[in-house]
């Protein structure tokens, strides 16, 4: 069904930069205590011994063969678009390097979207988004491109398994979710319309029904993964559907027929973007595209928001992958450089940095995976009504800040490895370009608090945040931290609770304010438990977190990012 065209060797002659592909640097996978010590918390012992094994060989692949392949996409071979074949007929077809192809075939095969839904054949049981989640987070270190692909195939394999019928479910999701057992349709989500970007109730493609089936006619105008996604899950509004987000209706639209010409369907261009060229973003027509509803006809645009809250947690595991690498390069950087007769790492400004950095995606990896196990249980349909809104409330808040400090841990890596950092030569320069699109994809900041203000007045979620927050704090008490904790959300709550009585437009005005005050003191009481129940270094990590998200050094106090330093 799917018929892929690829252009350029597997591998470029010449890799540029300091290392050569056969020089093999260290899996991404060791050394990062965080990642290993969730494998623990959060898998079965049988599961978690499967992949640890898994993560360490992917860890590998990602930090050498798929990182080559990510520069060399990124500088020189990135998607093109085939519009035309020799007789002037629109083939609309999308090339990518064997590189990039290989990674797919790679990536896939680990079971990254197929094993959430189908059994992983060693254990004799499924996977889970926890797994999943902790292959994005090493693929994102080398190619938060790609990630965005596989976000959008787990999105589609969501939508099809949990509200597809059998007979549309039979036909895609055994390949939507494919592990090298059969041919794979890569998933695609295409909401975005010219008129309306993030109001999607705008949306004007239709849906007419001709000869017993539907067919879709329209524009949409920043469709990612075009040309390389097997089918595509499209909102569209069918005859006599009412305006607004709720004449929606979601389809299931292959990009190809059975017999391999295209389905109704033409690029126009694809975007040249910023960063993330991995991708192919394009505007993509609709003439007469045959479609297949999926689910409840009227419900199109609530299934749709319920595949971008998964999408929204893809968005903050792919914001800590560039954080972590971020991190990484800074902290290797400084152990090799000299400089006014010292290695970098010698010095209290270049320690401090470090540690902030090293504590601050500590604490968002273990709070973010911590969040992902409410996700599980909703995902589950094992969840109630109060935990589903937290869960949506937990996803606004935390998405919002990864993604902001994905673009604040890039600079600073491009910081500490000074003009060095700005080079292309080096992965810093790209770690920024790609960082810059997280804030936007998924939802801006502005979007996401109307998320919070609409919890806050619709559900009250705001209350069910305290009582979580309270309930974990319950079990602090009679150790040291609490006391450094509960002046810090004594002044949290007063915000929250003055926040819950403003009008609409003053919380629109506040709402991302105190989205972070909410998602610090989330971490907060993430890293404390963590100190209380590990012990060691997280106990330093803690401390430093605490110091710098709260501004609570004073000049004078105690250097302990130097004193902590290793």
């Amino acid at each position: 069904m799917q018929t892929k065209e690829t252009y350029f060797p597997e591998h470029p002659p010449v890799i540029k930069g300091k290392r050569t592909f056969q020089e093999r640097r260290a899996s991404f996978y060791e050394g990062d205590e965080t990642l290993q010590q969730i494998i623990d918390a959060y898998l079965p012992a049988e599961f978690a011994a499967y992949a640890k094994k898994e993560l360490a060989d992917f860890g590998d692949r990602c930090a050498n063969e798929i990182d080559s392949r990510a520069r060399f996409t990124d500088r020189e071979g990135e998607p093109q678009l085939k519009k035309y074949d020799a007789y002037g007929d629109d083939i609309s077809e999308v090339l990518v390097n064997a590189g990039y192809q290989a990674t797919v075939e790679e990536a896939y095969n680990t079971g990254i979207v197929g094993y959430v839904h189908k059994t992983i054949p060693e254990l004799n049981r499924k996977g889970n988004y926890t797994y999943s989640f902790l292959q994005g987070y090493l693929l994102s270190q080398t190619e938060p491109g790609f990630y965005c692909p596989v976000t959008l195939t787990l999105a589609t394999a969501y939508l099809l398994d949990h509200y597809a019928t059998d007979e549309v479910k039979r036909m895609f999701l055994p390949h939507v979710a494919a592990t090298g057992d059969t041919e794979l349709f890569e998933g695609a989500t295409f909401l975005t319309e010219r008129q309306g970007g993030s109001d999607v109730g705008a949306n004007q493609v239709t849906a007419i029904e001709e000869d017993g089936e539907y067919r879709l006619y329209g524009e949409k105008y920043f469709a990612s993964n075009a040309g390389m996604c097997g089918v595509a899950m499209v909102l569209a509004r069918c005859e006599g559907a009412p305006e607004g987000s709720k004449g929606l209706t979601l389809f299931a639209v292959p990009w190809r027929k059975e017999d391999g010409s295209l389905n109704g369907i033409s690029i126009r261009r694809l975007k040249d973007k910023l960063g993330v060229k991995a991708v192919p973003s394009g505007e993509v027509e609709l003439h007469g595209a045959s479609g297949y509803v999926v689910g409840d006809p009227d419900k199109g645009f609530y299934y749709m928001m319920e595949a971008l809250n998964l999408s929204r947690i893809c968005n903050a595991v792919a914001s800590l992958g560039i954080m972590r690498r971020a991190y990484s390069e800074a902290y290797d950087y400084a152990d090799r450089r000299r400089a006014f007769g010292g290695k970098l790492n010698q010095y209290p400004m270049v320690q401090d940095t470090l540690m902030k950095m090293k504590a601050k995606i500590h604490v968002e990896l273990a709070t973010l995976f911590d969040m992902i196990q409410l996700y599980e249980k909703v995902t589950d349909q094992s969840a109630s009504q109060e935990d589903e809104i937290l869960n949506r409330l937990n996803i606004a808040i935390i998405k919002k800040d990864t993604a902001y400090q994905a673009v604040e841990f890039s600079h600073l890596g491009i910081e500490m490895l000074g003009g060095n950092g700005y080079i292309e030569d080096f992965v810093t320069p790209r770690l920024l370009r790609d960082a810059q699109v997280l804030s936007v994809w998924e939802g801006t900041a502005n979007i996401l608090g109307l998320e919070v203000v609409r919890l806050v007045r619709k559900s009250e979620a705001h209350l069910l945040f305290i009582q979580q927050i309270n309930k974990r704090l319950e079990a602090l008490n009679g150790t040291e931290w609490i006391n450094k904790i509960e002046p810090i959300w004594n002044e949290v709550q007063e915000d929250i609770h003055s926040f819950a009585t403003l009008s609409y437009d003053e919380q629109t005005f506040y709402s991302k304010k105190i989205s972070s005050k909410m998602n610090a003191m989330y971490e907060t009481v993430v890293a404390v438990e963590w100190a209380i129940e590990r012990g060691g270094e997280f106990i330093s990590l803690a401390e430093i977190f605490l110091e710098s998200e709260w501004d609570l050094q004073k000049i004078g106090d105690e250097m302990k990012t130097t004193a902590y330093f290793k």
